[in-house]
């Protein structure tokens, strides 16, 4: 965290309070799971819709529930795991203490903590973690974007310059779920069209699209505390996030990122 502390007083006038407050946020509650990734003692609960939670999903979301109440008591909050907090402010943060449980449970290092919060409705901040590989994104929309790598300095993200599927790269989450929604046909398409396809995406899906690794990830379901960290991001990194009609939102149940050149040919191709 002192290294943490460092980079960001480079750019504390770039970037709002809450931005700043919301990647130490990220970053304390995503190494907090790191004491139980590979750990042979993870119990694995299954919620009602049979999706998996451990007690690191709790502690980590309690954790930041903790952080950001006491830093900004009047704002409002939605977390994955536990009840809405309603505030009086503009402001509502949406968090997801590990995105992509499911890569955590089978000792993945591709799951993400996620902090994203919305002025008057609109998504304005975004953080993305992967605490087990030491990655690093955040954007804030109108003030740019930054990314790190370990302990390296502070990188402005950019998404590729990649034109055309039959040479990008297509990631996504868990390929059932375009199933779930009847959208195999979809998914297919895509697959076949794209030059590359792989899973395990969650959260560092959008995070390849955002550094220029890959050009396209989509995901058949989202829930917002999915979403919420990815839509600035992908804009403040020179990309796009919407929903499957190609509408900028967060609130979609459903998501598409990409570098911005081939949305229109990713739109055509699904719709």
């Amino acid at each position: 965290m002192e290294r943490l502390d460092e980079l960001l007083s480079g750019v504390s006038e770039q970037y709002s309070p809450r931005l700043l407050a919301a990647v130490r946020f990220a970053v304390e509650a995503g190494q907090q799971t790191l004491q139980r990734f590979c750990h042979a003692g993870l119990q694995v609960e299954k919620k009602n819709d049979r999706s998996p939670v451990t007690a690191a999903d709790k502690d980590a979301e309690l954790l930041l529930r903790e952080r950001i109440q006491a830093s900004f008591p009047d704002d409002s909050l939605v977390g994955e795991e536990f009840d809405n907090v309603e505030g009086s402010s503009e402001y509502r943060w949406i968090v997801d203490p590990i995105d992509g449980t499911k890569s955590f449970i089978c000792g993945v290092p591709l799951y993400a903590t996620l902090v994203g919060i919305e002025r008057d409705g609109e998504s304005s901040i975004g953080v993305i973690y992967i605490p087990a590989l030491g990655e690093l994104i955040f954007a804030e929309v109108g003030s740019g974007a930054s990314y790190l790598k370990g302990d390296d300095a502070l990188a402005t993200p950019q998404v590729s310059s990649t034109t055309s599927l039959d040479e990008s790269c297509f990631v996504t989450s868990q390929v059932s779920t375009f199933y779930e929604v009847d959208r195999t046909s979809q998914y297919l398409a895509l697959e076949k069209a794209t030059y590359i396809t792989r899973t395990w995406g969650d959260a560092y899906g959008y995070l390849l699209v955002a550094t220029g690794r890959a050009e396209l990830m989509v995901d058949a379901i989202m829930n917002v505390w999915d979403a919420a960290a990815i839509l600035p991001i992908m804009v403040e990194s020179g990309g796009t996030f919407t929903d499957w009609n190609g509408t900028a939102t967060i609130h979609g149940g459903e998501g598409i990122g990409t570098n911005g050149h081939v949305l229109q040919e990713t739109l055509t191709l699904i719709q």
